[in-house]
């Protein structure tokens, strides 16, 4: 929109003609009519419609697709985002009695023949006595010999014991019982406080207790895809929804898995626009509430923001532009709900639109510091005129 140069010209002209009370009269117009002029022209200041602008966007489809969060989209998407089942391969392995292996380190009883039991002396340590499963597997034990141990469970390895015993003590009785776990181990790493190797022992180990020992770093953890590596094959799970529902104490591992928290660096969405707190927000679960979100930067701020709030995110293919963004109005209480349903997902923007009151604000505060300057450079023309 543009003004009459003739209308400006005429201020000026007066100006010249009946001095500063006349220039500070003309200056004043001038901000006047440049004030009608802004706000007229206030619909195209990039930023201050973004409502509009997005459904302006909706016809044009192949760029961005506007969609309103009813309780049918929410529906929908808890049906695409149901977790899935447990893979069949890792409920099919139960575990078995411990079978001995080379590292473990075994304390074996003979009763009523001390000498046996604790050839070092009684008043050693049990460790002192304890016989270690050599690299072939095997342990050395008096009167009975080189005797092969690895791959036996404890009843079997006490079995072979006994009758080997049994051509020099009558109807010995052993016991077995292992001191230190160290043939079988799973490796835990990644957003865990406590990495590295635990042992699995003759109690079964399932992934919920082995991420527990290992402490996981909350703040830092994406629970959403946790890999579980068994035998050259790598089960990417989500934990999070494992755990909530149940299962994920029906995992069990076996010796030479390795478990990987990955980190969640990846897990955030960026939260814009009126809220009181705009921030990147990072989460562990596959996904959070659009509240939630709103919620982690502070919530809506209830001066500036019009209720509002759009969710984009991109669903563009290769060599295809494309982005979904979805509409929710906060103003009703029906839509906080929906807004608590909602599943925003990693890389979602999370936008707050201004209410109009306070995009003009903004745009008067822009403007002022330009109409101030427009009056002192007039005022400083006419001095300069009327002193030559």
């Amino acid at each position: 929109m543009e003004f009459p140069q003739r209308t400006l010209d005429g201020m000026i002209s007066r100006v010249q003609a009946h001095g500063v009370g006349a220039a500070r009269k003309a200056n004043a117009a001038r901000c006047v009519l440049a004030v009608m002029a802004c706000a007229v022209m206030a619909g195209c200041v990039p930023g201050q419609t973004a409502s509009l602008n997005v459904r302006a966007a909706e016809t044009n489809p192949d760029y961005v697709h506007l969609v309103p969060i009813t309780p049918q989209v929410i529906a929908q998407d808890d049906a695409g985002n149901s977790a899935g089942a447990i893979p069949p391969a890792l409920l099919a392995y139960q575990p078995q009695a411990y079978q001995i292996g080379p590292g473990d380190t075994l304390y074996i009883t003979v009763w009523n023949h001390p000498e046996l039991t604790s050839p070092a002396g009684n008043q050693n340590e049990v460790a002192a006595n304890g016989r270690v499963v050599q690299a072939d597997g095997s342990i050395y034990y008096p009167f009975a010999g080189k005797v092969q141990a690895a791959g036996k469970t404890i009843e079997q390895l006490r079995e072979v014991l006994a009758s080997k015993l049994s051509t020099y003590i009558k109807k010995p009785e052993v016991d077995v019982s292992v001191l230190s776990y160290d043939s079988q181990r799973v490796v835990l790493q990644g957003a865990f406080t406590k990495t590295g190797p635990q042992p699995i022992t003759g109690v079964p180990l399932t992934l919920g207790e082995a991420m527990g020992k290992a402490i996981v770093d909350d703040p830092n953890a994406n629970l959403s895809d946790v890999v579980l590596t068994r035998d050259g094959h790598a089960y990417h799970l989500d934990i999070d929804r494992l755990e909530h529902d149940g299962h994920a104490k029906e995992i069990y591992l076996k010796g030479g898995d390795r478990i990987f928290l990955p980190y969640n660096d990846h897990q955030q969405v960026y939260v814009m626009g009126e809220v009181n707190r705009p921030r990147v927000v990072r989460f562990s679960s596959a996904d959070i509430s659009l509240t939630e979100a709103i919620g982690a930067a502070g919530g809506l701020n209830q001066i500036t923001s019009k209720g509002k709030i759009y969710v984009i995110r991109n669903t563009s293919h290769p060599g295809q532009a494309h982005a979904t963004v979805y509409e929710l109005d906060a103003k009703s209480a029906v839509a906080l709900a929906l807004g608590s349903q909602f599943e925003v997902q990693p890389g979602d923007v999370v936008f707050a639109s201004a209410a109009g009151i306070t995009r003009w604000n903004r745009f008067l505060s822009q403007l002022l510091p330009l109409t101030n300057a427009l009056n002192s450079t007039a005022a400083a023309q006419y001095y300069i005129q009327r002193n030559p």
